[in-house]
């Protein structure tokens, strides 16, 4: 889904968004940077769980990938 936009933005930093990533388009530039923060916003999401899940010591990995490869 593609929506209309009329953001002001700087040309001097678009058109080195632009050359930087070897974009042919403004907008190719853009999609990409809105991409790769989206991408970058949820790894932050994930990183900040660590430590935060719940570790089931007894917990047999081994056993588990058994099971799932003779299935």
């Amino acid at each position: 889904m593609s929506v209309a936009t009329n953001l002001q933005l700087d040309d001097a930093l678009i058109a080195e968004a632009v050359r930087a990533g070897g974009h042919r388009t403004k907008k190719e530039a853009v999609m990409t940077a809105l991409r790769e923060y989206v991408q970058r916003t949820q790894q932050l999401r994930l990183i900040g769980e660590f430590g935060n899940v719940a570790i089931d010591p007894d917990y047999d990995y081994k056993a588990a990938r058994k099971l799932r490869c003779s299935q």
